[in-house]
Parts: C-alpha cells; structure tokens; sequence
C-alpha cells in the first residue's frame, strides 16, 4: 500500500499557540480526515505540508521524498474559498493556472467542469460556494494530481452539495494510486467517506488511525448522577452533569467497571471531539 504522505515530529512555535510533535501518516488509496475544534491547529499543519508556513523542526514526505515545490503538480488543493480572482470566467479560470503545470489537461478540464455543471462564462464572484468547491476539484483533477488536500471545503455547504462533494472524493480514491486529507468540523461527511482519521487537539495528535478502531474504542455514557460514585467518574472523559444526569464518553474496554443502570451507546465523531476537548478543558 505504501504512505503518500508521512509528518514526523512536525512544530511550529507561535507567540501563543505551538503544534508539537504532530505525526501521521497518509496510506496510498484512501481518503483520511482531519479533525479537531478551530483553532487546534488543521490549517497550520496544513500550510506547513504545502511549504507556506516554514516549520521549527520536524519532516515531511510526499510521494516518499523530502518535500519540496517540485510535488506541487501531483498535489491538488481545496481550499473553503478559491484564490481565484473574482471576475475570472471558469475558461480565464484554466488559462490564468494551467501554465504552472506541466501535466496540464485541458480535455479533462472541460470534461470535469462539464460534469459538475460549470458554465465556462460564468464569472467566479457568480458561483455559488459548492460549485467554486467543484471548480477547484475541476481544476485539481486536470493535472492528474495524486494528492488531494482539502482545508474546510464543505463548511456552509447544504447537505446535498456536501453529497455531491463526498461523493467526488470516493470516485477520486477509486485509483488506488490516489489518495485525499480532508480537514473539516463538519464529522459526518467523514463518517461517510473517510477511511482514516487524524485528531488533533491542542497542537497535539490524540488519535491517528482507522476511522473504525476511533469509533470502536469509545462509547457515549450517560445516566442518573447517583448512580455513579467518585471512582466510575474518573473513567469518563468529558463528564458533565445536567438537569437530567450525566453524559461524557468513555473507553470500551472500562465499560464493565460502569454500574449496571447507566446506558452506553455507539458514538459519533463529532462526540468525541466535543468530550475530549471538554475533558482537555478540564484538565488545564
């Protein structure tokens, strides 16, 4: 299978925010999803493997190499807004980007833009927010790029346009050469398509690995808070009380050691972020 993409011991220091020692690993052929509340650091890891923030120490590899802005045809970029000049056309779209690659395509360009529905005279202040996402897709899959890298693309996108999106990233991966990291806060289109999961909390990688062992390792507790003593409460992450009882989060394998009238239940990533950002919370 292989990585086709590898971040080994990444930080970067800020006046009052620092990723530490931020590591994982991108398999060949899948589709893995960043995640983590705002601010935690997604867009600075992002930036540092696309060479526009320059790290404190650390190593990155693309295609099995250091990387480099040699990689940057094989990689395709989507951001939440295109970097697109407003009164561009999606045809002045093609024309202003396709000399930076050599791989450039423009069959697959109008095939693309065709298929996602893209008038070529259409001005890129005109688009709707899905379809300047598709227009970045359009044009990443026009110069065989082997990498996608997303930042927040489907944020303020209706669900069906966030479908539409998800779907074009399962067609992409169906080469098994190809592979996507998807950063989002939007946990579900990731229940649905990713493959792999990277959390990031704090500057800090807490979980990378298969999206199932993520959701198979924790479960939603809740119950009546006096059915619970001092000890039960220092098994559940994320613990807080309300009108009703309790909730948090916590591990498969302590639920045995839970008593028997609290209730356990399969959980979402979106939980877990939230439970263990509390529980980080806690703990400062």
């Amino acid at each position: 299978m292989g990585n086709i993409l590898e971040v080994q011991g990444l930080c970067k220091k800020y006046k009052d925010f620092a990723l530490r020692d931020v590591t994982f690993a991108v398999p060949r052929g899948f589709i893995m999803g960043f995640i983590g509340q705002n601010g935690a650091g997604k867009t600075t890891t992002i930036k540092s493997i696309l060479n526009i923030t320059n790290v404190d120490s650390g190593r990155i590899k693309i295609f099995g190499a250091d990387n480099s802005t040699d990689n940057n045809g094989k990689i395709g970029v989507v951001m939440d807004s295109p970097m697109y000049v407003d009164d561009w056309t999606v045809a002045d779209v093609e024309r202003a980007v396709s000399p930076f690659y050599s791989d450039w395509n423009s069959e697959k360009y109008a095939k693309h833009t065709k298929q996602f529905g893209l008038d070529r005279k259409k001005k890129v202040k005109d688009l709707s927010r899905g379809m300047k996402v598709k227009l970045q897709i359009a044009a990443a899959l026009s110069h065989n790029a082997e990498l996608l890298i997303l930042d927040e693309p489907t944020s303020g996108l209706d669900p069906v346009a966030r479908d539409e999106i998800c779907d074009l990233l399962r067609e992409f991966v169906a080469d098994e050469n190809k592979s996507v990291f998807f950063s989002t806060h939007i946990t579900t289109d990731l229940e649905k398509t990713a493959d792999f999961i990277t959390f990031i909390l704090d500057g800090r990688i807490v979980f990378t690995g298969a999206k199932d062992d993520l959701l198979g390792k924790y479960a939603r507790v809740t119950g009546g808070v006096n059915e619970i003593s001092g000890e039960h409460k220092k098994l559940i992450v994320g613990y807080r009380e309300h009108s009703t009882g309790f909730e948090g989060m916590i591990e498969t394998g302590s639920i045995r050691h839970m008593p028997k009238g609290v209730i356990t239940e399969e959980i979402t990533l979106d939980e877990i972020v939230i439970f263990m950002t509390k529980e980080a919370k806690i703990n400062e």
